[in-house]
């Protein structure tokens, strides 16, 4: 989940960015939305899946990686007319591999150690750290790993999409196509996606699991983030409609759309139209959010402490629900909440010092692998 950041002053959506086409600027509540993501993750792996949908948490991550790496490619795109692959992929693999194998080796090491009850098998532990885990978990069985990092399922997705993707856009840049038309082309695959889920379900009767973690049928949810990328780019491009438009027609149309896609139980629907509604409603709630993130409650996105939250977020979904995991196998006569409040902590202790140690000085160095 790469990150973009800004000293721009959020109001002013037409002020120059300056510098190369990866310098640092602020899209304001970004941050923010992160940490909700996060905490619906984890509020949903703590005990309350039931209640609270920690998918969505996922689906969010998803949307917000394809729209803000969408948006450094076409900054560079348009100030070079050309995207490094190179430098892409390295500073890819320097924002997520990093951390990700730290906290695999930690897990898999004291899986090893006998601090877990499960075992580690080769095969299982290789589909991980090759990022093919997601198919892995569909088609192999469901042990194998350190506890908690079946999670990794949702960092394959974003793998298998980034390694493709650039040249998908790097082509519909080299055709000419228009804002409007690489929207249409990349909002048509999302179709093409729930044609799929569709055929799957309907057809075959593919299991939740087929439908929930396979690139192929998520990865919908990322592209949808992309086409708000390259047209009517909230921090790029000119606003369409009237403030009271967006502030409220469209963003409670969006909020109106996520409520209807958790309360309505059908399995198929969860399966198949879900994402795709979903996908929809972050639009208006997206734009919404970086447009006017000093309106209703989106000043509370941009408070420091939110935003630092979702500085930590990736790690912090790393080592979460191996964290969980943990205090339930040896606090078990502990109530869940309190459970849960230490599991948190923890977790941010883990994932601070990972940022200190890890994160921050590697993004140092990712300095060096931008276009000058």
């Amino acid at each position: 989940m790469e990150k973009l950041s800004t000293t721009s002053p959020a109001s002013n959506l037409e002020t120059s960015v300056g510098g190369n086409a990866h310098s640092r600027f602020y899209i304001p509540s970004l941050d923010g939305i992160r940490t909700v993501a996060f905490l619906l993750v984890f509020v949903s792996h703590a005990g309350l899946g039931n209640i609270i949908p920690g998918g969505f948490g996922v689906t969010v991550f998803f949307f917000l990686s394809g729209y803000l790496i969408t948006t450094l490619l076409r900054r560079e795109y348009d100030r070079y007319e050309s995207i490094d692959f190179k430098l892409f992929y390295i500073r890819r693999i320097l924002r997520i591999w990093p951390s990700f194998y730290l906290v695999l080796i930690l897990g898999t090491t004291f899986t090893a150690l006998g601090f877990f009850k499960e075992q580690i098998y080769l095969p299982a532990l290789l589909s991980q750290a090759l990022h093919y885990t997601n198919y892995y978990r569909i088609f192999g069985l469901a042990q194998g790993v350190a506890p908690g990092s079946w999670v990794y399922w949702s960092l394959a997705v974003e793998e298998h999409f980034y390694l493709l993707f650039p040249l998908l856009y790097l082509a519909l840049r080299k055709l000419r196509a228009s804002p409007p038309r690489q929207m249409q082309i990349l909002l048509g695959l999302c179709l093409a996606v729930l044609l799929w889920r569709c055929i799957l379900v309907y057809g075959f009767q593919a299991p939740s699991l087929r439908l929930s973690y396979a690139t192929d049928t998520r990865l919908d949810s990322i592209l949808f983030g992309c086409a708000l990328a390259v047209n009517h780019n909230p921090i790029l491009d000119p606003q369409h409609h009237s403030n009271k438009l967006w502030k409220y027609f469209f963003l409670p149309a969006g909020i109106v759309l996520i409520l209807f896609s958790f309360l309505y139980r059908s399995p198929e629907f969860q399966e198949t139209f879900r994402y795709t509604i979903q996908g929809i409603a972050l639009y208006p709630i997206f734009i919404a959010a970086i447009r006017f993130p000093n309106w209703g409650l989106f000043p509370l996105l941009n408070l420091s402490w939110v935003r630092f939250i979702g500085l930590l977020s990736y790690s912090l979904y790393l080592v979460h629900f191996t964290v969980l995991f943990a205090v339930f196998k040896y606090l078990p006569q502990f109530p869940k909440v309190l459970q849960g409040g230490i599991s948190l902590l923890i977790s941010f202790g883990l994932a601070y010092g990972i940022y200190q140690f890890i994160e921050f000085p590697i993004g140092q160095l990712r300095k060096n692998f931008s276009r000058s």
